[in-house]
């Protein structure tokens, strides 16, 4: 099977013989800091704007272990993961998680996502993130409650043998999670905001902002469970859904229930209160876009509409009372009273806020919130000898996530965390020049997929950043 279990197993903790020989040989000759790229011929995708840009912050550092890793990082989704092609006359992106040959609605969204500051002017990279909104938005219309997609649309999944729901051809796997289909929406505004291009947001792309909103609406379970169930044979509890597959109850309030978490690990208690802040941004975004385009009032008042009464949900029903951080926004609730305190590294997380507009990083709730998801309060926080961070249940105890110390800089203020984290991440890629889902906390050397698109583009992307808004913190490492 091909799922991100299996490489956890490759590369666990305990058993990572295979994968510390292969660290090994990509330690070697690491001093001289070669490039880790394909060859020219061997890449996937090029486009001018990235490859200038890569050689203008290169040149600019005077550390070139950093450099080196923003070389081989940034385009790391363009060397290795996209498979474009014009397709019924329209641009069409697959894009690859890297070491999975599946299309994940999230992780595409958030590979190419750091391309966007350089699109003005690049036609070819205009088009490829065109075409990855072309193929979400069919994907979607395929089933969206799916989280990831083969470009064979009649290729049949592995997980049809253990799966329990109702899988179609070319779906890889159908676990529900909100941020599936918040992040089509927000590459979509993003590339409307900054091209002016209508094109990708035809009938068809239409149609799926309102499958959209079906389906938030069928999760709001205000008449019954819904149309969707899950489970999985499995001996990895965090891999199914109990109670039939509906997950453990919810007193409906308004707020969107989430089978599982962007990590792909089930949820505790269904309202996973970080997707539905992304939703309620994804709804008005969607509005507006909708509204302008397609002067669809109807729909643009649906979807402004859902976002309101989730957002007044979410004050409700999201906030709770912490012994020594005050006010704080838990990360999963069930709408009568029980919640959930903790973070997890993958993004829509509490610590991403910001990030994905749906709170200014000054918010005294989210800044509390802060405090405890980067504390001991947070059993997944680990502290270990060369850097600490933010993991989760997916790889296991003590594994800290690269994903979550970038987000931690991508949204701090403070010019010493800034510098702390991009020093952590400097520290630990193990030698092979690439950033990874995670690694022990004690042992960077012993880490979980060597090939991970998104965990290498957002490491890129908090370079970018950095360099042109602090390139003294930079030059500085």
């Amino acid at each position: 099977m091909t799922d991100r279990r299996q490489f956890l197993k490759t590369g666990s903790v305990l058993g990572a013989g295979m994968l510390l020989q292969k660290t090994n040989l990509f330690a070697q000759g690491s001093a001289g800091f070669e490039s880790k790229r394909p060859p020219l011929a061997d890449r996937k995708f090029t486009s001018v704007h990235v490859e200038a840009a890569i050689d203008e912050i290169k040149k600019a550092l005077p550390g070139k272990e950093i450099a080196w890793l923003f070389e081989n990082c940034f385009p790391n989704t363009l060397d290795t993961t996209v498979d474009f092609e014009m397709l019924d006359g329209k641009p069409d992106t697959y894009v690859i998680t890297g070491d999975i040959d599946a299309m994940w609605l999230r992780d595409s969204t958030a590979q190419v996502w750091p391309y966007l500051s350089l699109i003005k002017g690049d036609d070819k990279l205009q088009q490829l993130i065109a075409g990855v909104i072309n193929r979400q938005s069919k994907c979607i219309r395929k089933d969206p409650y799916a989280n990831a997609f083969y470009k064979d649309e009649t290729k049949v999944s592995e997980w049809k043998h253990t799966d329990i729901t109702d899988m179609k051809p070319g779906t890889h796997e159908r676990k529900w999670e909100i941020d599936s289909l918040c992040y089509p929406i927000r590459l979509s505004h993003k590339y409307w905001q900054l091209t002016g291009d209508t094109t990708p947001f035809d009938a068809g792309w239409k149609e799926t902002i309102a499958l959209i909103v079906k389906t938030f609406k069928e999760q709001q379970r205000k008449t019954g469970n819904g149309p969707y169930t899950f489970q999985r044979n499995t001996a990895w509890a965090t891999d199914g859904v109990p109670l039939g597959g509906y997950g453990y109850p919810v007193k409906p309030v308004g707020l969107i229930c989430s089978m599982f978490r962007p990590s792909d690990d089930a949820t505790i208690f269904p309202y996973l209160v970080p997707s539905n802040f992304f939703a309620v941004v994804s709804l008005k975004q969607a509005a507006e876009m909708v509204s302008k385009i397609h002067s669809d009032a109807a729909l643009a008042n649906e979807c402004t509409q859902l976002a309101t009464e989730v957002e007044k949900a979410l004050q409700q029903y999201a906030i709770v009372q912490h012994l020594q951080m005050g006010r704080v926004y838990a990360y999963e609730v069930n709408g009568f009273g029980s919640y959930n305190l903790m973070d997890d590294a993958n993004v829509p997380s509490l610590l991403s806020l910001p990030y994905l507009d749906a709170k200014p990083a000054a918010d005294p709730i989210y800044q509390n919130t802060r405090k405890l998801v980067l504390s001991e309060y947070n059993p997944f926080f680990f502290k270990g000898i060369t850097a600490e961070g933010i993991g989760g249940p997916h790889a296991g105890m003590q594994m800290i996530w690269p994903l979550g110390i970038t987000m931690r800089a991508l949204t701090s203020t403070n010019e010493m965390e800034i510098k702390k984290c991009l020093q952590m991440l400097v520290a630990t890629h193990a030698g092979t020049g690439f950033m990874h889902e995670s690694y022990h906390k004690d042992d960077a050397k012993k880490f979980t997929r060597k090939w991970f698109a998104w965990a290498n583009t957002l490491f890129g992307e908090l370079v970018l950043k950095t360099y042109h808004a602090n390139p003294a913190l930079l030059r500085a490492m």
